[in-house]
């Protein structure tokens, strides 16, 4: 489950989300050019369930802030699931940017943005073929990185990650981000989580 939620978290910091109730203005988007991601700071999070939730992040810790892109990356965590995650895990994002005081939800173009995933667990079995290992340093802590995910809980000790390079889409400017993150299955929700963060590039 840990690892499940540190995908979408990760998802959403090379993507972005969170919501705001009513209706919003979309951003218009330009599809062209590209540009290099070189921080990534004022990270924060909350969970945004309500109590019922099986699964809670009890903590998690992003160091240093702000991230420098390419550079190293230091990521402790926890989960606590009531519930076992099976397929069919679907994770739907709302990304939204800061323009002056209003936030504008930005669409799903080429799988970035306020997209929906049907099938998380697929989506693991691509980036982790069944039967290999989980990568490090998943497998030293016994973090699974397939479903179904069994209930318990989870955590990640202080890690450090290298970051690579990040080419990031033209419409995703400078700016302060935030991002909500549900985790569902059969129509019920397992999870929600709230991230902010800014993105500097060049």
């Amino acid at each position: 489950m840990l690892c499940a939620g540190l995908a979408l978290a990760l998802c959403a910091l090379q993507l972005v989300p969170a919501a705001l109730a009513g209706p919003q203005p979309q951003l218009l988007v330009e599809r062209s050019g590209a540009r290099r991601l070189s921080k990534v700071g004022g990270f924060a999070w909350e969970n945004c369930g309500d109590k019922r939730d099986p699964v809670v992040v009890q903590s998690l810790s992003v160091a240093p802030d702000p991230i420098s892109i390419p550079g190293s990356l230091r990521v402790s965590a926890a989960v606590k699931s009531g519930k076992t995650m099976s397929s069919p895990l679907k994770a739907a994002l709302v990304v939204e940017k800061a323009l002056g005081d209003l936030w504008i939800q930005l669409p799903c173009i080429d799988q970035l943005g306020s997209c929906t995933y049907n099938d998380v667990c697929s989506i693991l079995d691509e980036l982790i073929p069944p039967g290999t290992p989980c990568p490090e340093p998943l497998l030293t802590y016994g973090i699974p990185c397939h479903c179904p995910f069994k209930a318990g809980s989870y955590s990640l000790p202080a890690s450090d990650f290298d970051v690579p390079d990040v080419e990031l889409p033209s419409w995703m400017t400078n700016g302060n981000y935030r991002v909500r993150v549900v985790v569902s299955n059969g129509g019920e929700e397992l999870s929600c989580v709230k991230l902010a963060f800014s993105l500097h590039s060049h």
